[in-house]
């Protein structure tokens, strides 16, 4: 699908080199966004892949302070500023609460919060001077399932849920937007990694019994980051088949 929806517009997609944030970058760049894809690691194919439609890789490591710095660097000498972001970088973690341990927890908030916190701060700058914005935060349908393995997951994501409401108060008066999207279970994968009785139990729970496509992920965020959500803001949206 083509189009103008996103016509002039500057875009920053973290976790970009495949599943969700690819469609996402992919969606974006179709309806005429200069997009830049952000990505841990790089391939042959990525940076095909992002030839093929124009759009500019960055090297980003949530993890890394450093990492973070020169990404937002290199954003910021290749545009006049930004006007969405979308912050769909994550790592998942099963495993038990008791057998968490701390260090692997810290890693899970670092990426998932920390480092996208600190990442969206940046942006959230180079929106205010282009006059507002929209940041679309990636969160889970684990947030309100407390499903077995999902502690540290779900918890991360749980965090990252309120800071979205935090920061849609407070951009707001900055014509900043500040939405999120909460998959369920979706083709991509990290689904691959699920346990498959798991896996299965999410499905059947669901009112439509499917997992979503990266490309249902990537239309509600085309959404959020266009005009037709002008007024929409502060916003958990659940994309997740109906777990009701």
């Amino acid at each position: 699908m083509t189009g103008t929806l996103l016509a002039e517009k500057v875009a920053v997609v973290t976790g970009a080199n495949r599943g969700i944030g690819r469609q996402i970058a992919e969606s974006f760049s179709a309806q005429g966004a200069k997009v830049f894809a952000c990505c841990r690691g790089s391939d042959p194919s990525v940076d095909d892949w992002a030839a093929g439609r124009g759009i500019s890789l960055i090297s980003l490591d949530l993890a890394d302070d450093g990492s973070i710095r020169n990404a937002v660097k290199e954003i910021r000498a290749g545009s006049a500023g930004v006007d969405i972001l979308v912050n769909n970088a994550g790592i998942a973690h099963g495993a038990l609460f008791q057998m968490t341990s701390i260090a692997d927890l810290r890693q899970v908030f670092e990426v998932n919060f920390f480092g996208q916190i600190a990442f969206s701060q940046s942006m959230a700058r180079l929106m205010a001077k282009r006059g507002g914005g929209s940041i679309i935060n990636l969160s889970s349908s684990a947030v309100e399932r407390a499903d077995a393995g999902t502690f540290a997951y779900g918890a991360s994501k749980a965090a990252f849920e309120r800071a979205t409401l935090s920061m849609a108060r407070e951009l707001g008066a900055q014509e900043i937007r500040v939405n999120a999207i909460a998959p369920g279970v979706t083709q991509t994968d990290m689904l691959d990694q699920m346990d498959p009785a798991a896996r299965q139990t999410l499905i059947d729970a669901s009112a439509l019994k499917r997992p979503a496509t990266p490309q249902n992920i990537a239309d509600v965020a085309l959404f959020l980051a266009s005009d037709l959500s002008a007024h929409v803001t502060g916003q958990i949206i659940h994309i997740d088949g109906g777990l009701l």
